[in-house]
């Protein structure tokens, strides 16, 4: 496997954004100042609740296929190889990982199996785009923890998937899960998001190896990061931290995630979370409060980090 090193780039964007002159700009800035070579794109579905059974891709607010190629398109212009991550999204606010029904399907109520019909839907229709577009991986999913104990679904979806796209296949599992899921050999890689606490990174990293050795598959982190706020390197999976402002301790994580990940030759990249495409005024760097780490000091660590491999 390749080493990647990767940054998410505009997360769950609205139809036309992928598309604008500030987005294009925006991705040329994170192809010069971090050193990047592969970007990761997430294109969105979208139900209701963690409840529902329809997924829609195709809704009018979301970027449609066009959109979507023709950023792929710009950034492998740049030189960035692409990944892609089919995401799925609940319209209320619900976390992914919160999406199930009952084992056991009963008459009347939400059943695994018409969520499967859609997810499956969801996921080959990326995977087509992926196999069209040259896309260098393609991660059929993330941080769905309730559904991964699913493992037929998995595992006739990996299949399915490889019948359409030709490159490697992965799944990214949520932080503390990576030990959970039972059928990492149905793809390529593993991957995980990687919000660990600063303080945790070697317990976990121990922990992560063993599942890795087992399967004897790649790893890398599909996610990590850290928001620029008080309290954050502690939670840094907490999206709603509310500390003010401290580009200092997002840079002190972000030295300690390399300085602890580097050290593990099994550890074949980690993907960032995350750039946007609307980018603050720089000189306003220091009041950001989110993971972005465009003009603070942990774009610093980034570009030292990813210089060196």
């Amino acid at each position: 496997m390749e080493y990647i090193k990767g940054i998410t780039f505009a997360p769950f964007a609205h139809r036309g954004v992928l598309a604008s002159k500030e987005a294009r700009h925006s991705l040329e800035l994170l192809h010069k100042r971090t050193g990047a070579d592969h970007v990761l794109l997430a294109p969105t579905g979208v139900q209701e609740t963690p409840y529902s059974e329809h997924i829609d891709f195709s809704a009018d607010y979301l970027p449609q296929d066009d959109e979507l190629i023709d950023s792929i398109r710009f950034a492998q212009s740049l030189g960035l190889k692409v990944i892609l991550k089919p995401t799925v999204n609940c319209a209320n606010g619900v976390w992914r990982a919160y999406i199930n029904f009952f084992d056991t399907e009963v008459p009347g109520e939400p059943q695994w199996s018409r969520w499967y019909a859609a997810h499956e839907r969801f996921q080959l229709h990326y995977a087509a785009l992926a196999e069209k577009t040259g896309c260098v991986m393609f991660i059929m999913g993330c941080e769905m923890v309730m559904a991964e104990r699913r493992e037929a679904h998995w595992r006739d979806l990996a299949a399915k998937i490889k019948a359409l796209y030709h490159g490697p296949l992965s799944y990214n599992t949520d932080k503390y899960q990576e030990d959970q899921v039972r059928w990492w050999d149905c793809v390529d890689n593993i991957s995980s998001s990687g919000y660990y606490p600063s303080g945790s990174w070697d317990r976990q990293l121990d922990r992560i190896e063993k599942v890795v050795r087992h399967f004897d598959k790649p790893f890398f982190f599909a996610e990590t990061g850290c928001m620029s706020a008080v309290g954050a390197a502690q939670e840094p999976n907490n999206w709603r931290c509310v500390g003010a402002a401290d580009p200092g301790e997002q840079e002190r994580w972000y030295e300690e995630m390399f300085e602890r990940t580097v050290r593990r030759s099994w550890i074949q990249g980690t993907v960032l979370w995350d750039w946007p495409p609307a980018l603050y005024p720089e000189e306003e760097a220091h009041a950001h409060t989110g993971y972005a780490i465009y003009a603070k000091p942990a774009e610093a660590v980034v570009r030292r980090y990813y210089a060196q491999r």
